[in-house]
């Protein structure tokens, strides 16, 4: 039997290098994984750490399950996740491993939690998607909002900011992923269900300035309702697009109209493509970037109950490190519970305000 270990998936990409430096960070030796020996190879040197590593890919799904093993941490960073994830969904369920992803894609998490999540349960394994910064910062926010609530929220809403030029830091995995999910439904939650809904958009105070939002289909949707049963709706907002925010949720109520158009898709798909051919290098955490995350909880009369506000950097950096945590946390201690599981759900608010923490995102008490 081989002892338990964590497997990076994805480790040569903009976001798998952020991941593998923050884990050598912390002190563990991932198996590093990818489809590219030269890659791997050159990653290995840079980290001047000897770490394992094994050749894996998705469109060979076997070579995915090979690199699994029943006890280990499985981090997948290889995105867009719609199109390429399930490979190592599949392989940390047949494992009954920990599973953890980067991924912000609404049909993706959407799939995760419906299709993918009961599978595990009964395998044994736990699938933490969305373990980033899309969307674990909406989470922390929204269970601390919700505690100081009390039974009588019925409503939590959560908003994502970022100052600075977040635009320039992107990777090329980011924008395909936002190219591919351009024509997507969006969803919410409401009436207590999960319901599609397109281009919401509504304001928040974050700072003393007045930020608008737009609503997205997010992990939140799904794992808040089960921890607090009162709720009957969740809503979630990006509000990186500043005072393009309106403009976009025009733009979102017209998707159904768009990808009705025949080769819609198809056309999407191939820029996405195009951006991941050109590629990124991973640049140093800008210092000039900054975020905040701010989570109300209401009563049945819309009456503001609660509210908590966290303040971050580059969510980037925030990503790698948090997604290092749960990865080094899940391996030596293991999660709470089976099945497609929240971040709160896996390892407590109390550890996860801490985890969060070290991974820079810290509670600014309003």
């Amino acid at each position: 039997m081989t002892t338990p270990r964590i497997v990076l998936f994805g480790a040569t990409g903009f976001t798998g290098v952020l991941i593998a430096e923050a884990l050598i960070a912390r002190g563990a030796r991932p198996l590093l994984a990818g489809r590219d020996q030269a890659k791997l190879d050159a990653l290995v040197r840079s980290s001047q750490v000897e770490v394992p590593t094994a050749v894996a890919d998705v469109g060979r799904p076997e070579s995915v399950g090979r690199i699994v093993s029943p006890g280990d941490v499985l981090i997948s960073a290889v995105g867009p996740f719609a199109r390429w994830g399930e490979a190592a969904v599949t392989a940390a369920t047949d494992a009954g491993a920990v599973y953890l992803d980067t991924t912000g894609e609404p049909m993706f998490i959407k799939r995760v939690f419906q299709r993918y999540g009961p599978p595990a349960a009964a395998a044994g394994a736990a699938l933490l998607t969305a373990f980033g910064y899309d969307y674990v910062p909406g989470n922390l926010a929204a269970a601390l909002a919700l505690r100081k609530a009390g039974s009588e929220a019925v409503r939590v809403d959560v908003g994502y900011f970022v100052n600075g030029n977040i635009a320039r830091r992107a990777s090329s995995g980011t924008r395909a992923s936002a190219l591919g999910i351009l024509l997507d439904p969006m969803y919410g939650f409401r009436q207590g269900r999960i319901v599609r809904e397109n281009g919401r958009t509504r304001q928040f105070n974050v700072g003393g300035r007045r930020r608008h939002g737009i609503s997205v289909g997010a992990s939140e949707h799904f794992t808040l309702p089960p921890a607090h049963p009162g709720l009957r709706e969740v809503n979630v907002y990006l509000g990186w697009l500043g005072g393009l925010t309106r403009a976009a949720g025009v733009l979102a109520r017209a998707t159904p109209v768009l990808a009705a158009l025949p080769g819609a898709k198809r056309v999407t798909e191939a820029m996405a493509d195009r951006v991941l051919r050109a590629g990124n290098r991973p640049q140093a955490a800008d210092p000039g970037i900054s975020s905040q995350i701010v989570a109300e909880a209401y009563d049945a009369r819309g009456r503001l109950l609660a509210s908590a506000h966290l303040d971050g950097g580059d969510p980037y950096d925030f990503t790698a490190r948090v997604i290092a945590w749960g990865a080094v946390t899940a391996l030596a201690g293991g999660v709470r519970g089976k099945g497609a599981l929240g971040p709160v759900d896996a390892f407590g608010l109390e550890a996860l305000t801490q985890g969060c923490a070290e991974a820079g995102l810290v509670v600014r008490e309003k």
